[in-house]
């Protein structure tokens, strides 16, 4: 058998199981076969021995919306093994839009470099619908597949225009306009839709230092968002108010499914926040309670390193959180900045703001704020506490002055959240909540997480939190099955994203952030990573290799390798919806929809210590009652739980499959397929029949 392309003697990882020796057939772009030893030639023959092969990593969270127009290779989230990314996260997407207006609500939130702006402007059109918004992404060279999620503050600016976006509810009308628009765009073929409420994510231009439209809708608003998701069982993306605990609650008042169909909820960030160190320990117990017991379908997503952002003066995202850090954002120049400081006024409103709020993200401890660079080198390396102790001047009226004086010079970094290493692989190991949380291709200047995939393995390899099978499926199969995107598994049949790991090379330290200057950027300025000897040896997309030893090939970028990935199977109705929720059998894997609940419960029910506890279940069931009638005691019936606990025993301990609330209280259908199981137990054909749904599943 002749193929595209061999590789060979890699130790394979699917995205869920096991890595197993073997090798790998590619032909037109797809998986052709896997086998020990295939007894095949191929045009190109990689010797992958000693190598991990695995899945292309998923990023769930980008802000790629505007880059990949003007540099579609994504040559800076490729060359880390990333072959999927998620983008119009956070409100923002350019599924509608003026590209002027769009240009004022993407490049201050995402603090996106002037010459990106530029360069995107330069061809930048308004699409007339989403589906030709979408179909244009068949024409751009791709390197990597593409998922959009509909941004609320694109769809509230195109219904109501900028002005009364950024600063009003919207009438009954206009509610009405975007259902019909968000509507159109999710049968297009985006995946769902993004809202943001984060208190520091502010518009640029006529308009600047207000709130993204998206903070500005009231509640019916929002939920009406989340019910054209919930009919599709499409993404709802959600960037919370940390200010407001109550923008948190409503957030989960939309998420229930006891009733209804539950809404795929995602949901930033779920950070081990240095302010407030018990805080991550809430994250567990919301999602038990949500997803558990109120039949929620939430995912939380955090970053797999800490959380360190970087400053230019003041050009930065975490002045945004005050005040007096809004106004000078809101300033041009440095001509302007440094002409308010002159202002005495301003230096003490600048103070009182630096100290005001009880909630914070940014800690703004000087002692804990290093000098990276600054036109007085001996600063670098030093905190600015430091530095201001060592000319004797209190530290906040030292940092004024070097804003002042240096301006975008002085770069500087603060850590405040994910410090942690046990603590961050607590929240990584979760089942419900993913790494994630990138932002590649948004604050250029400020992070450089485009390799947090890798920094998951790496974190596995060093520290042992994961299994190296289930640190691959977090970054690969499980995130793309939540997202219901077709991406992230090694399997005949599927779309040839390969990545080729030397795991030798992963026990290096996760390397530190350099800024370079960056093509696709005109030459900007762009914070990034670089491992002298990478991990990522090779990388296909649609089985073509884009890049060898952690540099890009001239394919990435000119050849098309990635596509538009829309939904792989959305719903059709909110009855549909509710059905899929409740027959779900894995959140790992897409699984075609079964009709049949029987043959649900058969894939639900493998384990033979879980089918035993199962049967005894259903023996407690009526010896319960039974001793309590001939017993006379009716006390005996407060016993009677004891039997749906023994199930759920079963699950939590052997099999631990998602168990529908409903099922879990009472459904006809789970006390008939129970009683069906017992009978299938002892009349001995119980394994004929998962044998034959296994068949038709393969099928």
């Amino acid at each position: 058998m002749r193929y595209d392309t061999v590789i060979r003697q890699g130790r394979v990882f699917d995205g869920i199981n096991a890595g197993i020796v073997a090798d790998l057939g590619i032909t037109d772009g797809r998986i052709a076969a896997i086998a020990p030893n295939l007894d095949a030639q191929g045009a190109a023959v990689i010797d992958a021995a000693g190598l991990w092969v695995t899945p292309g990593f998923v990023d769930i969270h980008t802000h790629y919306d505007l880059e990949v127009e003007v540099s579609p290779g994504l040559p800076e989230s490729v060359r880390h093994g990333v072959t999927t990314v998620v983008m119009g996260n956070c409100s923002l997407s350019a599924t509608f839009g003026q590209p002027d207006d769009l240009a004022n609500i993407f490049s201050r939130v995402e603090t996106l470099q002037p010459e990106l702006i530029a360069g995107w402007l330069k061809t930048a059109r308004a699409w007339p619908s989403p589906k030709e918004y979408i179909e244009h992404f068949d024409a751009l060279p791709l390197g990597a597949n593409v998922a959009c999620l509909l941004g609320h503050s694109t769809l509230r600016m195109q219904v109501m225009g900028l002005q009364r976006s950024v600063c009003a509810h919207a009438t009954p009308a206009e509610i009405a306009d975007m259902k019909q628009l968000a509507e159109q765009a999710l049968d297009a073929g985006c995946l769902g839709i993004s809202v943001d409420m984060v208190h520091w994510h502010k518009v640029s231009g006529a308009y600047a230092g207000r709130a993204l439209p998206s903070h500005h809708a009231a509640y019916d608003e929002y939920a009406m968002l989340a019910d054209v998701c919930r009919a599709r069982d499409a993404v709802f993306q959600v960037t919370p108010n940390p200010e407001s605990p109550m923008s948190f609650v409503n957030i989960l008042r939309l998420a229930p499914g006891l009733w209804r169909a539950p809404l795929r909820l995602t949901i930033l960030a779920a950070l081990d926040m240095d302010g407030v160190p018990w805080l991550w320990r809430v994250f567990p117990v919301i999602l038990f309670v949500c997803n558990r017991m109120m039949g929620c379908n939430i995912r939380l997503q955090t970053l797999a390193e800490p959380f360190a952002i970087y400053g230019d003066g003041p050009v930065t995202p975490l002045f945004e959180e005050f005040a007096a850090g809004v106004t000078l954002n809101n300033c041009r120049t440095t001509e302007e900045r440094r002409a308010i400081w002159r202002d005495p006024a301003f230096r003490a409103t600048f103070a009182r703001s630096w100290n005001s709020g009880s909630v914070r993200t940014f800690h703004r401890n000087l002692d804990r704020m290093m000098i990276v660079s600054a036109p007085d080198s001996s600063l670098a390396g030093k905190t600015v506490g430091e530095a201001a102790r060592a000319v004797g001047q209190p530290p906040l009226d030292y940092f004024m002055t070097l804003l002042e004086t240096h301006d975008e010079d002085l770069r500087w970094v603060a850590t405040s959240a994910n410090m942690r290493d046990n603590v961050r692989h607590k929240l990584m190991r979760h089942p419900h909540i993913f790494p994630g949380f990138s932002d590649a291709g948004a604050h250029g200047r400020n992070l450089a997480y485009f390799d947090s995939a890798v920094s998951v393995l790496r974190q596995a390899v060093t520290h042992g939190f994961l299994s190296i099978e289930k640190a691959v499926s977090r970054i690969t199969a499980e995130p793309a099955a939540w997202f219901n995107i077709d991406a992230g598994r090694i399997k005949p049949g599927a779309k040839a994203d390969i990545v080729l790991l030397d795991p030798e090379k992963l026990r290096h330290a996760i390397p530190q952030p350099v800024s370079l200057p960056d093509a696709a950027l005109a030459g900007s300025m762009r914070m990034v990573k670089r491992d002298a000897d990478p991990a990522v040896r090779h990388v296909f997309a649609q089985g073509v290799e884009v890049v060898r030893n952690g540099e890009p090939l001239p394919a990435l970028g000119t050849q098309k390798c990635g596509i538009l990935l829309p939904q792989f199977n959305p719903a059709r109705s909110m009855r549909e919806s509710l059905a899929r929720s409740r027959n779900r059998i894995s959140d790992e894997v897409l699984q075609p929809q079964l009709e049949n609940y029987w043959d649900v419960f058969l894939l639900k029910h493998r384990n033979p210590r879980n089918v035993a506890l199962h049967c005894m279940a259903f023996v407690l069931m009526y010896m319960i009652p039974l001793c309590a009638i001939v017993m006379q005691d009716w006390r005996i019936l407060l016993l009677w739980p004891l039997s749906q606990l023994t199930g759920l025993v079963g699950h939590r301990l052997f099999e631990p499959t998602p168990v529908d609330p409903r099922d879990t209280v009472f459904s006809w259908r789970a006390l008939s397929s129970l009683h069906r199981m017992f009978f299938a137990v002892v009349a001995g054909n119980y394994g004929s029949e998962q044998q034959r749904v296994e068949k038709h599943l393969a099928s």
